[in-house]
């Protein structure tokens, strides 16, 4: 093995049957790190219930697990230049499988907190070193084509992951859902260290403690504020004001830090390359609007329309089979150019949005089925473009600590967007509702039409109990409507970006 520069010469020269495997490796880390990131949020319930936990007891398994995650994240390309690719990746697979086996035995619930940030923290290296692997070992005439099989990776795991998990808790109990991930890891971590080449030379550099610690905090405390702020009603609760605070002096300690220190933890300086810094802007736009439909459409169709579970999954299941398409088609879309390809995706993006946008609660299965499909073939086409683009014109040596914090913005934009969305969907539910029953009374045009109103009689209890119901339905309709509305827009902003990215020349 050896390392070489060049436009279209690998980082890393190996064979190509040996790249396939590099590949194979990287995307069943990433496929069992994905999964087992979002299987929590699908067994919450079973944990909530064998645990004796309230509701704000339970969240902090998914909390504490997200805050490792975002700390040890930016640490990543300091760990590769002490360390090696090799030895991260197989330590981090090995304290990630030891710790979804632990959560699977915890006996209560601080034990399963514990092993959450021990899994978030092992895992949080998985996805930008897998990433940072591939764009040194495949030539770039090939990176479109390997980042699209590794995307398939990370948006099949928090597809297929939670549906599997939400079997097996219902037949076996919540401990499975991680326990399945196990096997997987556990095979991930062999191949890594059969597969994965040892490092000729390695740049072991001192942390820089007051960067790290700084940003540390910063990204902690709007994950707080992000995950907890809109069951503690935002800024009535004293717990978002001093996160906020704390957050707002670490975010400018850590920028002040790294603009002045001669060897920050971050090089800002990468961010002055034109396609990384479109780049992140652009993932975080991907992040906001990539997993949001899949938090706010279950609660959609199963408090209103009242869709089932399985059918809810099935949906979902569509979404991931449109995720398939997508990544096919950036595949044979190969040669043509990446900014097309990006606009194709965004607009394939607001074409579903202002569907969602024109749904009624009348809608049929199929309806949201198809839909779900396209927003998952617009996340194919989009994510690979975005992940070679962002990294085409910046040097080898600085991709991973450059892969770090693309992952990390992805990440924060995702939540912040969710979060966003989660609130405006609480707030116009609440003020439209408010609203709506101003126009309620017995001498309502509506209440003219007498036995044509059916059960909305506002003359017994049960009449205007289903009159409620159904101004709450159509409240919250609105409120959705608000939210894909602001989806859509996300997208339609993402394509003058797109069009801005500079085209490396491969020769």
């Amino acid at each position: 093995m050896t390392t070489t520069t060049g436009h279209d010469v690998p980082a890393i020269e190996l064979t190509a049957a040996r790249r396939q495997l590099v590949l194979f490796v990287v995307v069943l880390s990433s496929a069992a790190y994905n999964a087992a990131t979002f299987t929590a949020t699908a067994i919450l319930p079973q944990m909530q219930g064998a645990m004796a936990a309230t509701q704000d007891e339970i969240s902090w398994t998914v909390t504490f697990n997200i805050l490792a995650t975002a700390v040890v994240t930016p640490m990543t390309g300091w760990l590769i230049a002490s360390f090696g690719r090799r030895t991260v990746m197989v330590w981090s697979l090995a304290g990630f499988t030891t710790a979804s086996l632990l959560c699977g035995l915890a006996r209560g619930l601080d034990d399963l907190v514990l092993w959450r940030v021990l899994q978030g923290a092992a895992g949080a290296p998985l996805l930008p070193l897998g990433q940072t692997l591939i764009l040194d070992v495949f030539p770039r005439r090939q990176h479109a084509w390997a980042i699209a099989v590794f995307g398939m990776a990370n948006t099949a795991g928090p597809i297929i992951g939670p549906m599997l998990a939400g079997v097996l808790s219902d037949y076996y109990g919540w401990r499975w859902g991680f326990y399945m991930i196990v096997p997987v890891a556990m095979l991930a971590t062999i191949g890594t260290r059969l597969i994965l080449p040892e490092e000729d030379e390695r740049h072991p550099t001192s942390l820089d403690w007051t960067g790290f610690l700084s940003l540390s905090v910063a990204v902690a405390a709007m994950q707080i504020i992000l995950a907890r702020g809109q069951r503690l009603d935002w800024f009535e609760s004293n717990e978002i004001i001093v996160a906020t605070f704390v957050g707002a002096i670490a975010f400018y300690v850590f920028i002040a830090h790294s603009l002045t220190a001669r060897n920050p933890f971050l090089d800002l300086r990468i961010l002055l390359d034109r396609n990384f810094a479109l780049g992140l802007l652009l993932v975080g736009m991907f992040g906001m609007v990539n997993f949001t439909p899949m938090v706010l459409l279950p609660p959609l169709l199963q408090a209103h329309l009242g869709y089932t579970d399985r059918l809810i999954g099935i949906m979902v299941g569509w979404r991931g089979v449109g995720v398939a398409a997508g990544f096919f088609l950036v595949m044979m879309m190969g040669r043509l150019d990446p900014r097309v390809t990006m606009v194709i995706g965004f607009g394939v993006q607001i074409l579903s949005g202002m569907w969602l946008m024109a749904i009624t609660l009348d809608a049929d299965f199929g309806t949201f089925a198809i839909n779900a499909f396209l927003q998952g073939t617009a996340v194919g086409l989009i994510w690979a473009p975005i992940a070679t683009t962002a990294f085409w014109t910046l040097p080898a040596s600085s991709r991973a600590e450059a892969t770090s914090i693309f992952h990390l913005t992805r990440n924060i934009a995702s939540s912040f967007f969710i979060s966003v969305c989660v609130a405006e969907v609480v707030r116009a539910t609440g003020a439209n509702y408010s609203r709506l029953v101003e126009n309620v009374t017995p001498y309502s045009k509506q209440h003219l039409l007498g036995p044509a109103m059916g059960a909305w009689n506002v003359e017994t209890l049960s009449g205007l109990a289903s009159l409620s119901k159904e101004i709450n339905r159509q409240a919250a309709l609105i409120a959705y409507t608000n939210v894909f509305y602001i989806y859509t827009l996300i997208s339609l902003s993402a394509i003058p970006l797109a069009l801005l990215v500079k085209r490396a020349q491969v020769r």
